[in-house]
């Protein structure tokens, strides 16, 4: 196993040993020792999976403290482009997003600790799985809008099919007018 910090601290990139053979292949997604010796949380208490259509863009999502999520978050079938923006107030990268290519081939993951939303957008029909690190709680949730103009995230898809949820969720400064007026 490979982990890469990407340029947001906090941000890792896993590249699994995946072993192939005439009969297919096999990975580890999750090894306790591996994810402790690389400063990856062990402690996982909820586990999500979606189908997404190709063009279906989700997100940007969070959970407010105390039931902030990290996400360990991987395409088991298919291809997005997922999508991790800071919004730590403190942060010297707050506002800054991070944009990584996930794919059922390499089967790459993507760690995503508390403190950040999170969206991806499918470039393919995917399924996409994820391991949170605190439960659902839902009047903890919200959210960013996808298309925010400030954020300019390029989603790399045409025509994105997004709900109707998202559509109405505030922009990134709306939203940090509401947390520090």
């Amino acid at each position: 196993m490979q982990v890469i910090k990407k340029s947001i601290d906090g941000l890792l990139e896993i590249l699994p040993t995946v072993y192939k053979d005439e009969r297919g292949s096999f990975f580890e997604n999750y090894n306790r020792q591996l994810f402790e010796a690389n400063g990856l949380p062990t402690h996982f208490v909820q586990d999500n999976q979606s189908f997404s259509k190709k063009g279906v863009v989700r997100g940007l999502h969070f959970q407010r403290a105390p039931h902030a999520q990290g996400k360990l978050v991987r395409v088991i079938v298919g291809r997005v482009l997922d999508i991790a923006v800071d919004i730590r107030p403190d942060s010297p990268t707050f506002g800054q997003y991070e944009a990584v290519e996930l794919d059922g081939e390499r089967n790459n993951m993507f760690y995503i600790p508390e403190g950040f939303a999170h969206g991806f957008a499918a470039l393919e029909d995917s399924i996409f799985s994820y391991k949170c690190t605190n439960l659902y709680h839902k009047t903890s949730e919200g959210g960013i809008l996808w298309n925010d103009a400030d954020l300019n995230i390029d989603w790399q898809v045409s025509d994105p099919i997004v709900s109707e949820k998202d559509v109405l969720l505030p922009s990134f400064k709306a939203l940090f007018e509401q947390i520090h007026p």
